[in-house]
């Protein structure tokens, strides 16, 4: 690459296989649906919503040279992402995600992300050997983390000197994975951006709203936290700053896989391009609230 990318996307890159309803649902319902396919991951889901506004995320994860891995690359590449340095398994399967929706939100999903776990630091080379980075020039820029890789790789990450200069973003992949990110508590590195549930996993506590979330991570160590709590609120603080609680904008809820990832690339293509705290946090709030209405393209 000639030029440095805006910004890396790191974790999970997959096919979503998503299956949605308009009726309530409950264990056991078989209703009359859609069920789609399309490239997905939280660090693809990240990617598409950063190339909307105009940046150019580069992937780092692992994709099998399986059928299902060639073509989710060449969807990747039309969607403009950079997949050069990706790491291509020849015995590990293209990995998948799997959900169900109904008419009252996500009913269950199973991510299957063995193979970037497998993977493990393979992916992280281009930042460690170059061409993204090396140990005399370390990356510097806007990384996109996801709770998909392992914890210990996450630890690893979260000392890592190829990781040094870089403006971490980290997300858990969903709530069973959200104590993975205890080692950027711990190191009081990144920004960390969870929902109310993720918050209370990763203090061993329930909090009544996401002020109180975000204030309990800051007090626990994390260096800056967003906290969502759905469309009742988000809070946005780190550590000698004052909290921010915004209400997001009521809207039809028409589909939620994906809906934190829009929330997180929004922030971070908002303060790419100067927008204060509060500003940021807003036009976060109305991107996912756009998405879960079903008005962006998937």
């Amino acid at each position: 690459m000639s030029t440095a990318p805006n910004i890396l996307c790191i974790g999970s890159v997959l096919w979503d296989v998503i299956g949605r309803s308009a009726s309530h649902m409950r264990q056991g319902s078989d209703v009359p649906g859609r069920i789609t396919r399309l490239p997905g991951g939280v660090a693809m889901n990240i990617a598409m919503t950063l190339v909307r506004f105009g940046m150019r995320p580069t992937l780092l994860t692992a994709i099998g040279q399986d059928d299902e891995g060639t073509e989710l690359m060449a969807a990747c590449a039309r969607l403009g992402m950079d997949v050069d340095h990706i790491y291509r398994s020849t015995d590990l399967p293209t990995d998948r995600y799997m959900a169900v929706e109904g008419a009252n939100g996500l009913i269950a999903a199973i991510a299957d992300a063995h193979s970037l776990e497998a993977a493990g630091a393979k992916i992280l080379q281009p930042m460690r050997a170059g061409p993204l980075g090396h140990a005399d020039a370390p990356f510097d820029g806007y990384v996109a983390l996801d709770g998909n890789l392992t914890h210990a790789l996450l630890e690893e990450i979260a000392q890592d000197p190829a990781f040094s200069r870089a403006d971490l973003r980290v997300a858990p992949a969903s709530p069973g994975k959200a104590e993975r990110l205890l080692p950027f508590m711990n190191h009081a590195r990144g920004t960390l951006y969870v929902n109310l549930e993720e918050a209370g996993l990763l203090c061993q506590t329930e909090f009544p709203s996401s002020q109180a979330a975000a204030a309990g991570l800051l007090e626990r160590g994390a260096a800056r936290v967003l906290v969502t709590d759905g469309g009742k609120s988000a809070s946005e603080g780190a550590q000698g700053c004052d909290l921010i609680t915004q209400t997001p904008p009521e809207v039809l809820v028409t589909r939620v896989t994906g809906a934190g990832d829009t929330f997180m690339a929004a922030h971070i293509a908002a303060e790419s391009t100067g927008a204060d705290r509060a500003t940021a946090l807003s036009r976060a709030l109305h991107a996912a609230a756009t998405y879960v209405s079903g008005e962006t393209p998937l």
